[in-house]
């Protein structure tokens, strides 16, 4: 990681060390599971809150899984960046290169650009210095 990066500071922390308390965070947090996944397997695992009047998990039983909840959500600072800290961008063509910023935006090239606009956008991230998350 590049030195400027750690120069900014948001309530006393370096962007750096939020990423890192973002990590910890993040392996601790538990899988939320949807109520009864296991049970059916029309259901999928993705979460649903539970709204049972007798429901054992929307009740906080104990043993039941965890709920989500407003205390595993990361750092505001970091939030929506990805593991490098960098914000990425849907890239189309050259046009929208221009509107990053090459500090704090990572360029990601849209899957339906083709082997030429691919090649003319990653010629100009390169003369601009411009990051590329999925560069082939």
């Amino acid at each position: 990681m590049s030195s400027e990066k750690n120069t900014e500071k948001k309530n006393g922390k370096t962007k750096e060390e939020l990423l890192a308390i973002r990590r910890k965070m993040k392996k601790r947090k538990p899988s939320f599971l949807r109520q009864e996944w296991w049970c059916k397997k029309t259901l999928d695992h993705n979460w649903r809150k539970p709204r049972g009047i007798h429901s054992k998990l929307r009740e906080h039983e104990v043993a039941r899984g965890a709920l989500p909840r407003v205390g595993y959500g990361s750092p505001v600072a970091v939030r929506g960046l990805n593991r490098m800290g960098y914000k990425e961008v849907l890239v189309r063509n050259t046009k929208d290169m221009e509107k990053l910023n090459r500090k704090d935006d990572m360029a990601v090239i849209a899957s339906s650009v083709g082997k030429r606009k691919r090649f003319a956008i990653m010629e100009f991230a390169v003369k601009n210095n411009i990051k590329v998350a999925n560069k082939k």
